[in-house]
């Protein structure tokens, strides 16, 4: 009697690699001309099968992640970053669970909060978040004293500061950042490889899709890196963000002057009554379109303004839609962008894998031998502190120093408020804002790190270089930083006495009492952008100053010229923290 025909059970790697191949086909057609909603609960199941495949199989050598999360004074960011992430791991279940905890993913959250209060939330907040499966080590002040104290014999006061023991809060992301990776060389060796995450805590692990208008868990980032690092030799990789900008308001204000009169201009041809015209695409998708300065960057700034995109349900009339972005204005000043919106362009990760320039501090991971990389010049507390540590790194990492395109969502205001919870060098009172410190530390970051591009290009960080080349380098690029900014200010004077002779001129229909309360908004609008970038700005005067420029010269050629020094007394501090076997 013949025998029933069989079929070979396919292998534990058989089952994992076709269940690959489902993944890449859901992604291909969730993302098919544009975001496909109905399907991301698919693509999501699909991916928590391959984890069931792969336990089955045993043997799971997979990157372990540590997330290394900065806050300050930030409850209601912490608790939504950390929401992300519970939702991530949920939705796509990488390195699945043990005892109750995700098994591959860990926090250490970095608490550089001042107040009390807050402090005692973000404990309660990292508590909370732990207890649903997410091991969260709380490293507070006390935590990273206590650190400190192991490392008195090792001066590292110019890359963590010297902030006294009763006022250790608020350092700043950078060196909050060396700190804890000060933390990270404690970590013991398990045989598991692993992989260093770093974010900011107003970030989440989600993107923001233009078709659905909306922000999604559509990316399993932890599985993607897992596959960029097994698949190179990449010490350090950085993501970028979606959403809101990763740069100041100091650099954007010029384009949005632009995109407000434009407004204007189109509000002005309008019957208040009629429906608003809906946005198709956002003009272009240029890259860096927010910056003012992106030739600088090596972009191009688009040439015509960006519509403002109005949210409001069912269909808006123009008037509506005015008192909707007249509401949202105040957000600019908060490091929001209006009009400019970055949304997700999806490219499959391992495909758009690149050489690097520059680092987001708030979306970066590297394997732990980068930890020979602290962010350089911390207490100068310059913004730019990524995107000068990338040219460093490109300089010497080469092609270890790559991208992807795995951004996160960058949410920088709060809906409550329409303002940034904690924002540091933002002085708020009342309808007032005041950027004078971060727009200071905005134009000498950008010294820095164009200076710094400089030296790369004469051998450094690689080549200790002379000093009379440092000091050069820095005054050449400190001259044309300053013209740059004296030509951006002189148009952007021109550009608020246009719109604020259009948005007064009583015959526009703006001017009726039903929109009272939002010409008020605009009016409060123009009265900061005049604070802040008009005439008599205390933020350009400041940067103009020959005794201010000689105090951040001394300043910044001594971090320079200790550059090389800095780098030995940190490999001494990292020596001194790494576990013996």
């Amino acid at each position: 009697m013949p025998s029933h025909a069989t079929c070979r059970l396919a292998s534990p790697e058989e089952q994992i690699a076709a269940q690959h191949a489902v993944i890449a086909r859901f992604e291909s057609a969730l993302w098919d001309g544009g975001f496909n909603a109905s399907l991301l609960a698919s693509y999501q199941s699909a991916w928590r099968r391959l984890e069931t495949l792969i336990a089955a199989r045993g043997g799971d050598r997979r990157h372990q992640f540590v997330l290394v999360i900065p806050v300050a004074d930030s409850p209601a960011q912490l608790r939504r970053c950390l929401a992300s992430l519970l939702e991530l791991c949920r939705a796509f279940g990488y390195g699945g669970m043990r005892d109750g905890r995700f098994s591959k993913v860990s926090v250490i959250l970095a608490d550089d909060s001042e107040d009390a209060g807050l402090i005692a939330g973000n404990r309660a907040i990292a508590r909370e978040f732990d207890a649903q499966g997410l091991a969260i080590d709380y490293f507070g002040i006390a935590e990273q004293l206590a650190l400190m104290d192991t490392l008195a014999h090792v001066d590292l006061g110019s890359i963590v500061g010297t902030a006294p023991r009763d006022a250790f809060g608020h350092k700043g992301q950078a060196m909050m950042r060396n700190i804890a990776y000060l933390k990270l060389a404690q970590l013991q060796e398990t045989g598991v490889p692993l992989l260093v995450y770093t974010l900011d805590a107003d970030q989440q692990f989600k993107v923001k899709v233009e078709t659905a208008d909306s922000d999604v868990c559509a990316v399993n980032f932890f599985a993607q890196l897992d596959a960029i690092f097994s698949a190179t030799d990449a010490d350090v990789l950085t993501g970028k963000v979606v959403g809101d900008p990763p740069v100041s308001p100091a650099v954007m204000a010029g384009n949005f002057l632009d995109d407000v009169a434009g407004f204007l201009h189109e509000m002005a041809a309008s019957d208040p009554a009629q429906p608003y015209r809906p946005n198709a695409a956002n003009t272009s998708d240029a890259d860096a379109a927010y910056h003012d300065m992106a030739g600088l960057f090596g972009f191009a700034n688009p040439a015509d303004a960006y519509r403002y995109r109005c949210n409001l349900a069912g269909t808006p009339s123009n008037a509506d839609c005015f008192g909707d972005f007249a509401q949202r204005l105040k957000r600019f000043f908060h490091g929001e962008h209006p009009t400019r919106i970055t949304w997700y362009r999806h490219q499959p990760a391992r495909d758009s894998v690149q050489p690097a320039r520059t680092v987001y501090t708030g979306n970066y991971v590297f394997r732990p031998r980068a930890l020979s990389w602290f962010i350089p010049f911390a207490p100068l507390r310059l913004r730019m502190s990524g995107p000068t540590l990338g040219r460093l790194m490109k300089a010497e990492l080469g092609d270890k120093f790559i991208s992807a395109n795995l951004p996160m969502l960058h949410t920088r205001t709060l809906d409550a408020t329409g303002e940034a919870e904690f924002r540091p060098g933002v002085v708020t009172a009342a309808d007032s804002i005041d950027l004078t410190d971060e727009f200071e530390r905005q134009f000498f970051g950008d010294v820095m790190l164009f200076t710094v591009e400089r030296l790369t290009a004469l051998g450094f960080p690689q080549q200790a270089l002379p000093g009379e080349t440092l000091a050069a380098t820095l005054d050449a690029v400190h001259a044309e930083m300053a013209q740059q900014y004296r030509a951006r200010h002189a148009g952007i004077v021109k550009k608020l006495d246009a719109l604020t002779r259009m948005l007064n001129d009583p015959a526009r229909w703006w001017h009726a009492p039903a929109h009272a309360q939002a010409l008020a908004q605009f009016r409060v609008f123009l009265d900061n952008m005049q604070r802040n970038f008009g005439a008599g700005s205390p933020g350009h005067a400041c940067i103009a100053s020959e005794e201010d420029w000689q105090r951040w010269r001394q300043r910044q050629l001594a971090a320079l010229t200790r550059f090389h020094a800095d780098r030995q007394v940190w490999d001494q501090a990292l020596s001194a923290l790494t576990p013996r076997g």
